[in-house]
């Protein structure tokens, strides 16, 4: 297991001021932004359109590039771009190019009719995850290069919290203007907001450490041997990497099940897209940001492992606040009291995970191997939870977030395995 030097609390919050710090939270938006316009927003449209919930299960697979990103991360990593990579730099550059081809993707997915046509619908909602996952590989990697090791804790609960503005915006603001206008102009007004990354990577700068990687041979097997073969074999050399991608994939693996039908549960529960912004969107918001800035200090003060296994336990049995949801039934309040617990318990877990994904990567390899990792945890996002909605139309709502639940346990145990028989180990 890697870890951080601990740093004192004061210190520890007094690190969230730091500009960079702040380029990452507006970084962080820019990454969640695409996220809900292919998961939970598309799931309340299909939702209304009275699509079936097995359907919306297997919806949950245009999510799959965010599984798969590694596979063109090398390109990303060592390709260089006409024009943009000379003015701009390799990063700067390639986010560029990612955000443009955002807004027109949104754009188009925004004006089909999912219900009259939804291959159509699910083929564009692939391309937007896609090109998300593609800027993703980018802001990742800027992230890490421009943070030094001990402040990765507190870089990673920046970008969470930006993340979960980004999800705020495309979650309840487009389920507030999609009441109001429709999900066309909702979608529309999202493409919008994606200026707002361009503007962030306007006014920084190309971090040292990513210029610094960009020398090197034109020679093929050579470009291919440094990005390519390099990044993966770094990583299979170290001591247990196996049980490092296992835990990984399964660390939110009871969330991933649990969350990829939330929005059905709510809309048949009986509650209205508009307490489903309320509460599940805006209300979670300042549960979700306590959580991941408690949980990026507690990687800081209490170290990586402690910080993931405490974080783990309780975002795991926020489930069950599901399964006592379902037994309350159409209850605001008591709603407000389950996303409350569950955005808190997850923004923590997700500060601690980034954190601890941060720590595996080698700054030669940075958004290669940063790839590879955050390419395993959405496994358990995408492809293994889709099957959550089959299961939710075979039990009753407690039933499956019981199950859910119990999803998470492996995870929790294999960390347990993990920090008993691994070292920490610092990244270089």
């Amino acid at each position: 297991m890697a870890g951080f030097a601990h740093r004192g609390w004061r210190d520890a919050v007094a690190l969230y001021g730091d500009r960079r710090i702040l380029t990452i939270l507006v970084l962080g938006f820019s990454s969640g932004l695409p996220l809900a316009l292919t998961g939970a927003t598309l799931s309340a449209w299909l939702s209304t359109q009275g699509v079936a919930k097995t359907t919306i299960g297997i919806f949950a697979l245009v999510a799959v590039p965010y599984s798969l990103k590694f596979l063109w991360a090398p390109l990303i990593d060592g390709l260089s771009l006409p024009f943009l990579t000379a003015r701009l730099g390799r990063r700067r550059g390639w986010a560029i190019v990612t955000q443009l081809a955002l807004i027109g993707c949104i754009l188009l997915l925004g004006a089909v009719d999912p219900k009259e046509a939804p291959v159509l619908t699910a083929s564009l909602a692939l391309l937007v995850a896609f090109v998300s996952a593609s800027q993703d590989i980018v802001i990742d990697a800027y992230r890490v290069e421009i943070l030094a090791e001990d402040e990765q804790g507190a870089g990673a609960a920046a970008v969470q919290v930006g993340y979960r503005f980004g999800m705020l915006a495309s979650g309840a603001g487009a389920l507030y203007l999609a009441d109001l206008y429709g999900f066309s102009a909702a979608y529309a007004v999202m493409a919008v907001l994606v200026v707002v990354g361009i503007a962030t990577i306007l006014a920084n700068p190309e971090p040292r450490a990513g210029a610094a990687v960009e020398a090197g041979g034109r020679d093929a097997v050579q470009w291919i041997t440094r990005h390519v073969i390099a990044p993966f074999a770094d990583f299979m050399s170290r001591p247990g990497w196996l049980a490092i991608l296992a835990f990984i994939l399964l660390y939110k693996f009871g969330d991933a099940v649990a969350g990829v039908m939330t929005t059905p549960f709510y809309i048949e529960t009986g509650f209205t897209l508009s307490e489903i912004a309320s509460v599940s969107k805006l209300f979670g918001l300042a549960a979700t940001l306590a959580g991941v800035v408690l949980g990026g200090v507690a990687v800081a003060r209490w170290g990586m492992a402690s910080a993931l296994l405490v974080c783990g336990v309780l975002q795991m049995l926020s489930n069950l606040m599901f399964a006592a949801q379902a037994a309350v039934g159409h209850d605001v309040a008591f709603l407000a009291l389950t996303i409350g617990i569950e955005n808190l318990t997850g923004g923590m877990g997700s500060a601690a995970f980034v954190a601890y994904l941060s720590s595996l990567c080698r700054v030669a390899f940075t958004a290669t191997q940063y790839a590879l990792l955050s390419s395993f945890a959405v496994v358990g996002r995408t492809t293994l939870s889709a099957s959550g909605g089959w299961l939710a139309d075979h039990v009753d709502w407690i039933s499956f977030f019981v199950v859910s639940t119990v999803a998470a346990l492996p995870g929790v145990l294999l960390l347990v395995w993990m920090i008993r028989r691994y070292p920490p180990e610092t990244r270089s």
